[in-house]
């Protein structure tokens, strides 16, 4: 039983078995919808993203994207970087960086050019 709000986000996908492999290989859980297997589901912890089809997509001109705030942001982006994404292009990762406000963050563009930004606030 959920006890707090809960916010998901919906973003696109060219191809929801595509994005599938992609998200399961950062170590979520899931794929397509039982009933509509042009919606995906995918959770990793306490996160939870969703992908609706949408085909033609171009990665390169998507504006999608979220926030996700974590807890061990150092522990998360070094069990990603072991993926290997490059550092440009789509898809990529980009590096952990203290930002100047207050977040400890690094992004990932998934191959449908949607934009993670993962992070946690910086402890004065």
């Amino acid at each position: 039983m959920q006890t707090h709000d809960l916010a998901i986000p919906v973003l696109p996908s060219r191809s929801v078995v595509a994005t599938t492999k992609f998200y399961q290989g950062l170590g979520f859980e899931g794929g397509p919808h039982a009933l509509n297997a042009d919606y995906g589901i995918f959770r990793r912890g306490d996160v939870e993203l969703h992908f609706f089809s949408h085909p033609g997509l171009i990665p390169a001109e998507s504006a999608a994207g979220c926030y996700i705030r974590v807890q061990e942001v150092d522990s998360l982006y070094e069990d990603w970087l072991a993926i290997g994404l490059p550092l440009s292009g789509i898809p990529r990762m980009d590096r952990l960086q203290d930002k100047p406000w207050g977040l400890r963050e690094f992004a990932i563009v998934d191959p449908d050019g949607n934009l993670l930004r993962i992070g946690q606030v910086i402890q004065c």
